[in-house]
């Protein structure tokens, strides 16, 4: 007999759901079986899994181990663990062929779900509409696979610590650095890596919490950085850094409580890399400012425009050899000295070696950046049968005028007031839109003709949706 899963659960990056409503132990049971029986035909046999802070996350991986070893496959269990501590216990060790992480990312509490790589690359996308087909169909493998529990931390966190060899380090212990976990999973190694940095360090929320009872653990959205703010106003520190619930999103503030988004820390790590790597590629996503493809090139780099997702740009990275790569949601990606994957904590360590790199403070980089004037990322419902058939009609509009537009991932059109951007989303039933101009004027033009194009296909932009 087959397994069906709820029809929202099957996502372009990875698989997420409501618990006891769109997500069971069972499905966990299922998506262990199928990915066990497809690893094992692609050659492989041993799965290192770990699980986030969310209450439902012990559950779900029990259910998980029981599917992936009756497929056959080994588990290795590494415990509760940030995200990328997953990625680099499957990228790390030469006797572990995938991986599965059970978080619900920065959705709320009673959210869940699975993020999946597979012999060293992204498992998204066709795979994981595959691995629904396969679960119908029954189409699985027999087997009688066995545990094992690894200690991964300690290794990790020591590996995080090599971002800052042949750095000064009379500019290091001077650091004052703070430091946001949102009760988020990335908390434990957290605590381990700051007792061994130099510099001195202030830690908001390491108690991992699947409650998330200080704020919500998505550090795009600048409410959510108010206790690192306070934090750092009150110590006088150097600058903050936030992770997100599961450590693979990173969030930044610097000395004078200022947001540094994620197209502006590319542009800090930017110039950094390719003080070593001239004429590297460096990827970004098409909600990335102007201002971060101009600064790449002004540093001697080639500026990448792709597609929003990480599992996207993991795959683009790898494609194009490009060393860097980053999306305006915090998700970073180092091939530099590193594996490719995005890592929150990594990318904390590589902000304060970039800043003794380049003997600049952060707050000193973040006011050298132009000064541009942006919405927010825009996220209003569009019927899910709509939603790519308007982006579609909006590009033949605008491909039959003579405006200049982008079309690698939704439309993004510039003109001489800057650029606006409209996007189907791939895991939501929403449209995304922004606009970056260089004075308010220009911007209000630009949100101008956002409103035009989806007035044309029937639509508004309505009240914006969350993540």
């Amino acid at each position: 007999m087959g397994h069906q899963f709820h029809s929202t659960i099957l996502r372009e990056y990875d698989i997420r759901g409501i618990i006891d409503e769109t997500l069971s132990a069972d499905d966990a049971r299922a998506i262990g079986r199928t990915f066990g029986s497809m690893l094992r035909e692609a050659g492989g046999s041993r799965v290192a899994v770990g699980y986030d802070g969310r209450i439902s996350s012990p559950m779900l991986e029990e259910a998980l181990v029981e599917g992936l070893t009756a497929s056959g496959c080994d588990a290795i269990r590494i415990g509760l663990s940030a995200t990328p501590m997953l990625y680099y216990a499957e990228a790390s060790a030469e006797d572990v062929h995938g991986g599965i992480q059970i978080t619900g990312s920065h959705n709320p509490p009673n959210y869940n779900g699975f993020k999946m790589v597979m012999q060293g690359r992204p498992f998204f996308g066709k795979d994981i509409l595959a691995l629904g087909e396969r679960a119908a169909a029954g189409q699985l493998l027999d087997g009688a696979g066995s545990t094992e529990e690894r200690e991964v931390l300690g290794e990790y966190v020591a590996r995080m610590l090599t971002a800052l060899d042949g750095t000064d380090a009379s500019r290091l212990e001077g650091l004052r650095i703070g430091w946001d976990a949102g009760n988020g999973s990335a908390g434990p190694a957290l605590e381990q890596l700051a007792a061994l940095l130099p510099g001195e360090h202030h830690l908001l929320f390491t108690e991992v919490d699947g409650h998330f009872p200080n704020h919500h653990p998505d550090p795009t959205v600048e409410a959510n950085l108010e206790d690192l703010r306070r934090l750092v106003a009150e110590k006088n520190l150097d600058f903050g850094v936030a992770f997100d619930g599961d450590g693979d999103r990173i969030g930044a503030i610097d000395g004078q409580g200022r947001v540094i988004w994620g197209d502006q820390l590319l542009m800090i790590y930017a110039e950094d890399v390719l003080s070593r790597h001239q004429g590297a590629t460096v990827i970004a996503d098409v909600k990335a400012s102007r201002a971060l493809f101009d600064h790449v090139a002004a540093h001697g780099g080639t500026p990448l425009m792709w597609k929003t997702g990480h599992s996207l740009i993991k795959s683009k990275m790898k494609e194009t050899g490009s060393p860097l790569a980053g999306e305006m949601s915090g998700h970073v990606f180092f091939a530099d000295e590193y594996y490719g994957f995005d890592d929150a904590l990594y990318a904390g360590v590589r902000l304060i070696a970039a800043t003794a790199r380049l003997g600049k403070s952060v707050t000193d980089l973040r006011s050298a950046m132009p000064d541009m004037a942006n919405t927010p990322e825009m996220r209003f419902q569009v019927d899910e049968a709509r939603k790519f058939a308007a982006i579609d009609e909006i590009a033949a509009r605008i491909a039959a005028s003579d405006a200049v537009a982008d079309t690698t991932d939704g439309v993004r059109v510039s003109n001489a007031d800057g650029w606006w951007l409209l996007r189907a989303s791939n895991t939501q039933d929403v449209l995304v839109a922004r606009a970056e101009s260089d004075s308010d004027e220009g911007l209000e033009r630009l949100v101008a003709q956002i409103d035009e194009q989806l007035e044309l296909s029937g639509l508004e932009r309505g009240e914006s949706v969350g993540h």
